[in-house]
This record gives structure tokens, C-alpha cells and sequence, in this order.
């Protein structure tokens, strides 16, 4: 176990000890690291989008529910016959 445990732990060191700093793929460029200027205006497009969407799918439930409703055809009592039940 001891043995496996050196081999990997000498690995690693090797492994990590072939990574130079010249690598190519390390950005230096500051301007590269610092986020987009329009990044308020993308994030308010979002926030838009997110609303106008869930408006609509709020419009579209709602215009649902009054098409069941007006679908709906039963009679409702008068006021006179739901007082009169206790006379039964």
C-alpha cells in the first residue's frame, strides 16, 4: 500500500513539474478576464425575456380558465331557494 501510495504521490510531482509557465494556453491579457461592458444590458435582455414569457404564459392560463368557464352551463340557484332548504 505504501508502495502505491509513492509511485502515485511521485506521479503527480512528475506530472506537475512538466507543466511549465510558458504554457500557451494561460491568458495575459487582462482585457480577456474581465467580463463583457454590455454585461448589465444582457442581463436586463434576460430578466426581460424571463418576464415577458412568463406573462404570456399567464395570459394563455387565464384565457384557458375563462374559455372553461364560459363552457360551463350549469344553473345556479336563486338566492329564495337556498333559504327555503331548511324547510325541507
Amino acid at each position: 500500500m505504501k508502495l502505491r501510495v509513492f509511485a502515485l504521490v511521485g506521479t503527480t510531482a512528475l506530472t506537475l513539474a512538466a507543466c511549465s509557465s510558458n504554457n500557451e494556453d494561460t491568458v495575459n491579457n487582462a482585457e480577456m478576464n474581465q467580463p463583457a461592458a454590455d454585461l448589465n444590458a444582457l442581463s436586463n435582455d434576460a430578466a426581460t425575456d424571463a418576464a415577458n414569457a412568463e406573462a404570456e404564459a399567464l395570459g394563455a392560463q387565464q384565457q384557458q380558465l375563462e374559455q372553461e368557464n364560459a363552457s360551463d352551463n350549469t344553473v345556479n340557484p336563486a338566492d329564495a331557494d337556498e333559504q327555503n332548504v331548511s324547510g325541507m
